[in-house]
């Protein structure tokens, strides 16, 4: 069975389906978007930098003119992403994630109102509460999407509530949030708002929000799906007839933040190897997990698949089969001072913000990627001073669990 196909009767419920025959999902990274170039049968994509193109008569061209408009590498790029992402049909390409962010909530026009899941990326709620709120009169009902009751999610959404922002799993304590549920409350409302999925911590090789009844999947191209820690970039990928993408587009146009040709191409060659590195991500997790569930310095590991946790029914009935989350979020006991002795201890785990590359990445979420959250709003959210959050990367399994036994046994000569 294709990896891409993660459901023997998919949920369909915004009319996005995937192709009837359709090649595998390393087989669509690789080649869709990396067609053999026409004039010099190069295998692998040239890089375009050129600014301007030249036009054959006013008006008619080859479909380039100015490369904020589009560009062969950003374009090509474009190409892949939709093919990757199951459902999908159109993909807008950023220049950051949080001007992909930027570029959606600014779409929504002056005064309106959206439902963001509570734990949401620290750079995403400072957009929301701190930018959006300010210069548009954006306002944010923040839900706990996860254990909220029907009553209350439809409570929250008002006359001009024109999206729902989901995380699943969120950032940075890993809560899981049932997307066909949320999709079928959105769509029966008279208000009608769209669903948005940030589908980052996954990739689309482990899940697919379109099938799941998500109007909008976004991704910061920065983690997982480029994988090598050196392009910063989002993306949008929408269904057919979507009633935002011409929206979308021209605003992607319109405001310019848009990803240079080198930054599309690299991204392109990683997301070639997504199928590959994802495999090693969650086979080295789990392990990682297991280890750190059985220490006496660890309080709690929140990791979707670890046995025993109360989600996994949840877990596997909206992933793929062969999902294996690459994030792992523990809290440490002893605090601060414990959880930076593991940090400043690791050798193989960097301490560094970020995550979904090849090498290994650990932080402290409270001081670092969510020091824009609000200490009270942390502390209702589980992000204590305890709390560590791992980039499990593909290095080999084994060495990431001595590194990981030695740091925890600092903590234990404290």
């Amino acid at each position: 069975m294709s990896p891409a196909v993660f459901h023997s009767d998919p949920i369909v419920l915004n009319g996005a389906k995937a192709n009837a025959i359709e090649d595998g999902f390393g087989t669509r990274a690789i080649h869709v978007g990396s067609e053999p170039n026409v004039e010099t049968g190069a295998v692998i994509p040239p890089i375009s930098l050129s600014t301007t193109y030249k036009q054959e008569a006013v008006g008619v061209h080859k479909g380039y003119e100015y490369s904020r408009s589009a560009n062969p590498n950003r374009n090509a790029l474009e190409a892949t992403l939709a093919s990757l992402e199951s459902g999908g049909a159109h993909a807008l390409a950023f220049a950051s994630g949080s001007a992909t962010t930027a570029t959606v909530l600014q779409s929504l026009g002056p005064n309106a109102h959206i439902v963001s899941v509570n734990d949401v990326y620290g750079g995403t709620f400072r957009y929301m509460t701190r930018v959006a709120n300010e210069n548009q009169g954006l306002e944010t009902t923040f839900v706990d999407l996860e254990h909220a009751d029907e009553d209350t999610i439809k409570d929250a959404i008002r006359e001009n509530t024109k999206l729902i922002w989901i995380e699943s799993p969120t950032n940075p304590t890993l809560r899981l949030i049932d997307i066909p549920r949320l999709a079928q409350i959105a769509h029966n409302h008279p208000s009608h708002p769209l669903l948005l999925v940030d589908n980052t911590f996954l990739s689309p090789f482990y899940s697919s929000p379109l099938l799941l009844g998500a109007d909008i999947v976004m991704h910061s191209l920065t983690k997982y799906i480029n994988g090598h820690s050196d392009v910063v970039m989002g993306a949008l990928i929408l269904p057919p007839h979507s009633p935002v993408h011409e929206k979308l587009r021209f605003l992607q146009n319109a405001i310019g933040a848009v990803p240079s040709a080198y930054d599309s191409w690299l991204a392109q060659r990683g997301a070639k190897t997504l199928h590959l590195r994802m495999k090693a991500h969650g086979q080295n997790a789990l392990m990682v997990a297991r280890v750190l569930k059985a220490s006496p310095h660890v309080e709690e590991v929140i990791y979707p698949g670890l046995e025993g946790d109360k989600r996994n029914a949840l877990a596997w009935r909206m992933l793929s089969p062969h999902a294996r989350n690459g994030m792992i979020s523990f809290r440490i006991r002893g605090g601060f001072e414990a959880a930076e002795r593991f940090l400043t201890s690791a050798r193989l785990f960097t301490l560094a913000e970020s995550l979904g590359g090849v090498e290994s990445l650990a932080e402290h979420p409270a001081r670092m990627t969510h020091g824009s959250v609000p200490e009270r709003e942390r502390e209702l959210l589980g992000i204590g001073e305890g709390l560590i959050r791992l980039s499990v990367g593909v290095e080999e399994g084994e060495d990431l669990v001595r590194d990981v036994l030695q740091a925890l046994e600092k903590v234990g000569e404290a």
